[in-house]
């Protein structure tokens, strides 16, 4: 049986200008962290991200947060992309209170990982409709930071 390879995409730098609380409910307490932009950059492609999308956060009764998300990427030479992706973060109580504060926490005390898809007509990345891609995640102070990775 192959091992599964991996291979850097990019670096993925959000901003989120706010959250709305939907509140408690019969799955956890959700909220909706809304993207106002950001950045992506990796040696096959690069850009920023467009504002208008979304991070649907479910804290999930033993603890860990559940994203699923949906951004639009513009490359540097214009093209659209949409990318879609589930995560998991969990860790120690104290650690994820400190975040929830808005403090810097070492990446190393908690787990955070993504896995992902995704879309696009332009026919320079189409290569990208045919791609999972698995990450790893921080949660700085001034925004989610991610490093994707294709599978191979």
């Amino acid at each position: 049986m192959a091992d599964i390879r991996t291979r850097h995409l990019f670096t993925l730098r959000l901003r989120v200008s706010g959250m709305q609380a939907i509140g408690a409910t019969p799955i956890g307490d959700r909220r909706i962290g809304l993207v106002e932009g950001g950045t992506f950059e990796g040696e096959r492609l690069r850009g920023t991200v467009l504002p208008g999308g979304a991070d649907w956060i479910i804290a999930r009764p033993d603890g860990a947060m559940a994203l699923d998300v949906r951004l639009a990427l513009q490359t540097e030479d214009g093209a659209l992309i949409g990318l879609t992706y589930r995560g998991l973060r969990h860790g120690p109580r104290d650690v994820m209170d400190r975040m929830a504060r808005g403090e810097a926490v070492d990446p190393t005390q908690y787990y955070f990982r993504t896995v992902g898809g995704f879309e696009t007509a332009a026919p320079r990345y189409d290569w990208l409709n045919r791609v999972w891609a698995v990450g790893t995640g921080e949660r700085p102070p001034e925004g989610p930071v991610y490093e994707l990775f294709e599978v191979l």
